[in-house]
């Protein structure tokens, strides 16, 4: 069994209806309860929900603060590459966009890894565009070494791997790994999915599944906010947590909350926009939801709505992110894979946390203290 047994057992127009039928008393009773189920989340995320958003935000600030103190994480994605093998019509990457292509060699690596470093960062995201014979395991054998030698803490997002890749990955250092299903709607996901690896929705979604399977020690998952109902894919990936907190109880899990931004070609406008009031709705009731997950912000976000929201459930934000290969060592005109809103350096970013009353930490979670 994976999760994609329980998926197939999901009917898309029913969980609209249900989550659109909640009233206000469901909302209420939610609210009251010390732990919430399922159920409780749709009345979290229906229209019916919105008049209670401060109760909301307030519930979710004291969860916060409870599980995780006034800690919030900072980390740095670092791209690695833009060659992609996928036509994905949200992605500046896609393989069909005539762009310069880069992917950083072992000198480059290192003088970006320095300059990270000297902005105060131990905890990287390495991305990549999905080409498994370019930049696949043999290129990562090389590079993760390399990395985890002067980052404490080491997360990917690349392309969807085998169980025992992602074994071999962890005994070389990596400690968590990112991977967005994009959208929980099948026929949406293959609209916007027309060539590649990628187009496989399946082995997407099992992907977490190979995760658990290999005792990574972090699993994000998420959607893409705006390609199909935002209710309903928010009701998917929590739905997709539970399943994953209870069959590989040993991982812990992050969720993260990305919306369509502008990119390189003519890209699809969000099907269901979600705005700041109803993105702020989803956070607190994932919160609400998942008290001990870890709940993260990108640079995607506008600096204003990042600052509002740090102290109201968010427990790891990016900053200073640059979503093109390289470009922290030097400038770099490589394309960008999607626009970020949120320019301001580490320093700034961590600065605006404080003045929160909380406490920017530059580091996750060291492996010395686990089990």
């Amino acid at each position: 069994m994976s999760f994609y047994t329980l998926w197939q057992q999901q009917d898309w127009d029913g969980l609209a209806l249900a989550i659109n039928s909640k009233t206000e008393a469901d909302v209420r009773r939610a609210l009251a309860k010390p732990k919430r189920e399922w159920q409780d989340f749709l009345a979290l995320i229906s229209p019916a929900a919105d008049v209670h958003l401060e109760a909301m935000a307030q519930a979710s600030m004291a969860l916060t603060r409870q599980r995780f103190g006034n800690n919030l994480g900072l980390y740095v994605p670092l791209y690695l590459s833009n060659l992609c093998a996928n036509e994905c019509d949200y992605c500046g990457f896609t393989m069909s966009n005539r762009i310069k292509r880069h992917t950083l060699n072992e000198q480059e690596l290192d003088a970006e890894l320095a300059a990270l470093k000297g902005m105060g960062f131990d905890n990287i995201l390495l991305v990549t565009g999905e080409h498994e014979t370019k930049v696949g395991m043999e290129y990562f054998r090389r590079m993760v070494p390399r990395v985890k030698a002067q980052f404490t803490y080491l997360q990917m997002e690349v392309q969807p791997l085998e169980a025992e890749q992602y074994a071999e990955l962890k005994a070389l250092g990596l400690d968590a790994v990112m991977v967005y299903q994009e959208t929980y709607h099948a026929r949406t996901y293959a609209k916007h999915h027309l060539r590649g690896n990628k187009t496989d929705f399946r082995y997407r979604l099992e992907t977490a599944d190979r995760l658990g399977q290999a005792g990574v020690d972090k699993i994000g998952i998420g959607a893409l906010l705006g390609l199909a109902n935002w209710r309903v894919e928010a009701a998917m990936v929590a739905l997709h947590l539970d399943y994953l907190q209870h069959t590989y109880w040993r991982s812990r899990y992050s969720v993260s909350f990305p919306r369509i931004r502008p990119c390189e070609g003519e890209g699809p406008g969000p099907v269901s926009p979600v705005g700041e009031r109803q993105l702020l709705q989803l956070i607190c009731a994932l919160r609400l939801f998942g008290p001990e997950v870890d709940l993260s912000l990108s640079t995607r976000e506008s600096v204003a709505f990042r600052d509002n929201v740090f102290a109201l459930g968010i427990t790891t934000a990016s900053a200073a992110s640059s979503t093109r290969p390289g470009g922290y060592a030097e400038s770099s005109d490589d394309l960008e894979q999607f626009s970020i809103d949120d320019g301001r350096s580490p320093a700034e970013v961590a600065g605006a946390i404080t003045q929160q009353g909380l406490q920017p930490v530059w580091k996750d979670w060291d492996r010395a203290y686990s089990g």
